[in-house]
């Protein structure tokens, strides 16, 4: 039976068409991971099948009836309410059949008529039944599942929502949204600002979600464990791939030969998608073949491709030295909770070095101490003379709104100093379109400015890079080629990241934080971590 039916749907905003005569039916069972380069229309699908927007020609249908429950990455919640006060809000008709229940059980107590009593009990029989068939009795414990698996700790459960972070009133808002058990489920990036173990519990939740359920996430990890269907939304239609991210990435590749390609480097950058699907298979079979496998691809002498060719030409005027940072016996604590101790680590050149562990055990603390924003309570860091480095959250917040993106790009020292047709290629890769390069970057949207900050990042001529969650807010494409652009920069880089796939295509070493402030530094890449732990 099919829920939801989208029948020719042309979508325009004023003279710009985002969405053109596209078909779409979504069935009880299925779970589609919805895909597209930023500004590609997903999140104005979604819209549109909630109602917000009216498609320009075509028509929605729903089936009658059907709950539709929607969560987007800019949480809604407001008001002095706190995150429980909102859970427990939404089970009323159980606080309706307690509140009965108890008022039954007290008439009982009074009741000398055994007509009246038998009623009574009748409909406390009945009660009790509907009780049953909604799981009301463990409501409570539902609540305290959802919330203990997103992390709210006992704090951030009573706190008015008004007054938590953004991250956190997303938490709250995806809480929410999965106690309230639609028949279709909505879901806009749900995996930002998740740690691992909830990302996990997450994944069990939604494989045993009865409705539908579309997800639009770059999570590709996530993507291959949740969906069993990839809809991908290209030139202002849809285009349909059964099975998961990595069914996908093999189907496009047979594709993409047939069709005149969009963007001239695609199909290289999904060689490599596969690439990486197939050393993760290897890796998890077996970790050390794996980690001596990926040793002796470095040495070997291939002759690089396009997309490799543009990367590295970027970086032939970069000089860095072999030690860029001596970190020795750090130490941080908030109030009584200690962060991490006595961690030492000299960082160096060619280190790609991904930063893991729960939420707010001070993971992007360690990088605000790297940009020395904050200082460390014990020990020192030391940046050597010359090094350098650029930091992704500090470039989006200093973003020029009133610059424009090429006048942006070309002022940093690398496409300063670089052939104006290396940078053109660079930003090709990038997504940039001539008409992108003109716009004033206050114009483009969250995933865009991204973008933005991160060529700048890239381009910054800084010998390290420190990036907190890049792969927020990035299309898959975007992705590719960021992962492309670390793996060959000639400097360091320490990044913070709960997407898997990301971790194994750039990491060489991992920082791993674990309980009591230990932190332990890991050679390879996140399956290859996995893989060793299950073997021990």
């Amino acid at each position: 039976m099919s829920l939801i039916r989208l029948y020719k749907i042309t979508k325009k905003f004023e003279a710009k068409t985002v969405l053109r005569e596209l078909f779409f039916r979504l069935s009880e069972g299925n779970r589609v991971g919805l895909i597209g380069k930023n500004g590609s229309g997903k999140t104005t699908l979604l819209r549109l099948i909630l109602g917000q927007e009216e498609p320009t020609e075509g028509e929605v249908q729903l089936e009658e009836g059907i709950r539709i429950g929607y969560f987007s990455q800019f949480s809604e919640l407001h008001g002095d309410q706190s995150i429980e006060e909102i859970l427990e809000g939404l089970f009323t008709e159980v606080h309706a059949i307690e509140a009965e229940l108890k008022e039954i059980e007290s008439d009982l107590g009074d009741q000398r008529e055994t007509k009246a009593e038998n009623e009574l009990l009748r409909r406390q029989a009945a009660l009790i039944e509907r009780m049953n068939q909604i799981d009301g009795w463990n409501y409570k414990n539902r609540i305290d599942t959802v919330l203990t698996r997103l992390s709210f700790n006992s704090a951030h459960r009573t706190r008015p929502v008004e007054q938590l972070s953004g991250g956190w009133r997303n938490r709250a808002a995806l809480a929410r949204i999965l106690l309230q058990e639609p028949d279709v489920l909505l879901l806009d990036e749900p995996t930002n600002y998740l740690d691992v173990e909830g990302l996990a519990w997450l994944e069990q939740w939604l494989n045993k979600l009865r409705g539908a359920l579309i997800i639009v996430s770059h999570d590709r990890h996530f993507l291959d464990l949740v969906v069993n269907r990839i809809v991908e939304v290209e030139n202002y239609q849809l285009q349909e791939y059964e099975g998961n991210f990595s069914q996908y990435v093999r189907e496009k590749q047979m594709r993409i030969k047939l069709l005149q390609n969009q963007f001239i480097y695609e199909e290289e950058l999904l060689v490599y998608e596969a690439e990486a699907i197939a050393d993760r298979k290897e890796a998890a079979r077996n970790p050390s073949k794996a980690l001596k496998r990926r040793l002796a691809n470095i040495k070997k002498k291939v002759e690089p491709k396009p997309v490799d060719r543009i990367v590295t030409g970027i970086y032939t005027g970069l000089r860095v030295k072999d030690s860029q940072c001596q970190i020795e016996d750090i130490g941080k604590a908030y109030d009584d909770q200690i962060l991490f101790m006595e961690l030492t680590l000299e960082l160096r050149r060619g280190h790609r070095i991904v930063v893991v562990g729960p939420n707010g055990c001070g993971k992007s603390t360690l990088l605000r101490l790297l940009t020395l924003r904050e200082a460390p309570d014990d020990g020192r860091i030391n940046w050597r003379p010359g090094a350098q480095f650029s930091d992704f959250n500090q470039v989006f917040a200093d973003l020029d709104l009133d610059d424009t993106v090429t006048h942006a790009v070309n002022l940093v020292p690398l496409a300063y100093n670089a052939q104006r047709k290396h940078v053109n290629h660079f930003l090709q890769l990038m997504q940039f379109s001539e008409m992108d390069l003109r716009q004033k970057i206050g114009t483009l949207s969250g995933g865009q400015k991204s973008r933005v900050a991160l060529a700048l990042c890239l381009l910054s001529g800084a010998s390290t890079i420190l990036l907190d969650e890049p792969t927020n807010h990035l299309d898959l494409t975007s992705t590719q080629v960021m992962e492309r652009a670390l793996v060959h920069f000639p400097g360091s880089v320490v990044a913070v990241s709960h997407d898997r796939f990301f971790i194994d295509k750039v990491a060489n070493r991992m920082l791993v934080f674990e309980e009591e402030g230990v932190v332990r530094l890991v050679e390879g890449n996140w399956t290859i971590w996995q893989s060793t732990l299950q073997n021990t």
